[in-house]
């Protein structure tokens, strides 16, 4: 019996390990190469970028102000940032798509089924949580702050600091609106049922006015202008995840009865 096994040298057990980390090598260069051609073609439209991302703030500044610069290189960085992040955020969906040509050949056919769609939503989910931001809570958020400066003091904004304030908030968004991805995971993971998601829905929604303090300025409405999204998304997670479950749940059982009868 031993004799018929075939003979494994040690050079052809490490084959499999050496041709992943040599694929995802590739796939990383990949990624790194794509993002540094976007970055190449928007770093000549940085200064119209941060116009652009600037708009909601400079909408609201007093009359006679305007944004300043305090640091030396600043006018030249902080644009230079921009272009960089704008890069990464339009190069998402070539990188998710190259993580999922790395991980889908390990995947059953109805976990492919599944995933496909859950991948595209997540971009979507993503891109429209920063739109959220910048067209319906920037207005708000700096109509606030610029009005309720003290009498005598002119809101002048750094613009590397504005830079940074609108990318934690665009992040924190794009993230938050992840919700219903993250929920449907869970449960066709097995993690947890939908029964138990909506059982917890009360600790959830305090737990959404906890996680958007920590996240945004501390105003009330950009508070609440994150948290209540993020519990209604939460219920679009629910309600999905109950109708995918079925779907999940009778692909692995044609695999099993495939798993069951080879001849089949």
């Amino acid at each position: 019996m031993s004799d018929k096994l075939p003979q494994q040298t040690p050079d052809e057990g490490q084959m499999p390990l050496v041709a992943h980390l040599t694929e995802l090598r590739s796939r990383l260069l990949r990624i790194v190469l794509i993002w540094l051609v976007i970055f190449l073609g928007l770093f000549y439209f940085a200064n119209d970028l941060y116009t652009f991302i600037s708009e909601p703030l400079r909408a609201y500044l007093p009359e006679g102000a305007s944004m300043i610069a305090t640091d030396v290189a600043s006018p030249f960085l902080t644009p230079f940032k921009l272009a960089l992040i704008c890069a990464l955020f339009l190069a998402m969906p070539f990188i998710l798509h190259q993580f999922w040509g790395f991980i889908a050949p390990g995947l059953y056919k109805h976990e492919k089924r599944i995933a496909l769609p859950l991948l595209a939503s997540s971009i979507i989910l993503f891109y429209s949580g920063m739109a959220f931001a910048y067209f319906v809570v920037f207005p708000l958020v700096f109509g606030f702050f610029t009005s309720v400066a003290p009498e005598g003091v002119t809101v002048m904004t750094d613009i590397s600091a504005y830079l940074d304030f609108v990318m934690t908030l665009f992040l924190a968004f794009g993230l938050s609106f992840e919700i219903p991805v993250a929920t449907v995971l869970l449960v066709l993971a097995g993690a947890v049922d939908v029964a138990k998601l909506k059982q917890i829905r009360g600790y959830v929604i305090v737990g959404c006015f906890v996680i958007s303090m920590l996240l945004t300025p501390p105003d009330v409405i950009s508070q609440t202008l994150l948290a209540v999204p993020m519990w209604l998304l939460y219920e679009v997670g629910i309600l999905f995840a109950g109708v995918l479950k079925p779907v999940k749940r009778e692909g692995a059982d044609e695999g099993q009865a495939q798993d069951d009868n080879p001849s089949a």
